[in-house]
């Protein structure tokens, strides 16, 4: 463990990101009252949703409500994704000439079948001199302004078409601050388990800039056990903090060599739950901020014995009034369940990626794939 905890601190331009944690962007989690509520717990690099950088540019209302920070929040951390690099490279200028952000994250992992069926998302760095010139342009956009931009990819498309070793080279030939490898293929989905030697390949691989590891952090004990195995500066936390937000205070506390906390009594559980449903409250309104707490309810009962009526009531709870009633229904003494620990999150099923006709035909290929530009933001 020393080995982990002697690595100097990680830096992503001009930011030191201490402890070495990066929150990752999920649709419809991340926004601000979520990241919010995990920096209550640490510091470290909270990404917010992923911003389409077509609909950025074009000022879709939705996507412009999305890139709300909070005053204290900072760096603010806003990722892209895009398949051109002229909207690209104008996304990131808007970003620059209106203060929108003080880091960019690239988003190339996506597996969803809706984006790679288009070229864009996990399907695209296997174009490699596309990839290559939507990152300059990005760069170069960024540059003048000291904004640090990093770029995030997964192994590959499949087996047969790994990308990853490449994507690293690229990234950082042409500006990118940091890479950080989901070591899944697009073809994994988030099935199966993270091959982790591949993000200790990608390390040996690119040696100027930081290196970051994400695929199975569902502990502080994971997070350190990366960085030994791998050697990466840093990891990159997904579905692990899904109804745990303490993830983040476990994770300080592994990297500054303390004991990681016991994992929260049921009571402790019930006031965090209480604290997003007031931040979302704050952040969309009481009944659509008490509505999107829905889909994190069964992360945070998740192994305490709850029934299944009342978990069915907290499912349909539309008012910060009725949750305040069923949380007083809990026992505050229950201790946290050994079965609450592990993975989280949907696993999903590998499946075969759906591509572009032709698409595999040309990996130098620099013809921006037509309508993968997704006009809409948070994947």
């Amino acid at each position: 463990m020393t080995a982990t905890l002697s690595k100097p601190a990680l830096k992503i331009g001009p930011h030191e990101v201490d402890p070495p944690v990066v929150l990752a962007p999920m649709a419809g989690i991340t926004n601000v009252a979520f990241r919010r509520l995990c920096r209550e717990y640490g510091a470290g690099l909270y990404v917010c949703e992923m911003i389409t950088s077509r609909a950025l540019v074009e000022r879709h209302p939705k996507t412009l409500e999305m890139i709300t920070f909070d005053p204290d929040e900072h760096p603010r951390s806003m990722q892209l994704y895009g398949v051109d690099p002229e909207t690209m490279g104008r996304a990131v200028q808007m970003i620059v000439d209106e203060d929108l952000a003080d880091h960019v994250d690239m988003n190339f992992g996506c597996p969803v079948p809706k984006v790679t069926r288009k070229g864009g998302g996990s399907a695209l760095p296997y174009k490699r001199r596309l990839f290559a010139e939507i990152v300059r342009a990005a760069v170069r956009a960024a540059e003048p302004a000291g904004i640090p931009v990093t770029v995030k990819f997964r192994i590959g498309i499949d087996d047969d078409h790994t990308t990853y070793l490449d994507a690293g080279r690229l990234a950082e030939d042409n500006g990118a601050a940091a890479v950080a490898l989901h070591g899944r293929t697009a073809a994994q989905r988030y099935s199966g388990t993270a091959d982790w030697s591949a993000i200790a390949r990608l390390k040996e691989h690119v040696t100027t800039i930081p290196v970051l590891g994400n695929g199975d952090v569902f502990s502080a004990g994971d997070a350190l056990r990366m960085m030994s195995e791998t050697g990466c500066d840093g990891v990159v936390v997904g579905r692990g903090c899904l109804g745990r937000p303490w993830l983040f205070r476990d994770l300080q506390a592994a990297f500054a060599g303390q004991p990681v906390p016991p994992g929260p009594k049921l009571g402790e559980v019930a006031a965090v739950l209480r604290r997003h449903a007031e931040l979302l409250a704050e952040h969309m309104g009481e009944e659509k901020g008490v509505r999107d707490l829905r889909k994190h309810m069964s992360q945070y009962l998740r192994g305490f014995p709850v029934g299944s009526e009342l978990r069915q009531q907290f499912g349909l709870v539309s008012s910060l009034a009725q949750l305040d009633d069923l949380l007083a229904q809990l026992d505050p003494d229950v201790p946290f369940p050994a079965d609450a620990e592990g993975p989280r999150g949907r696993q999903g099923s590998a499946s075969k990626v759906v591509l572009p006709e032709g698409w595999l035909d040309d990996p130098d290929d620099i013809t921006v794939p037509t309508a993968a530009e997704i006009d809409h933001s948070g994947g």
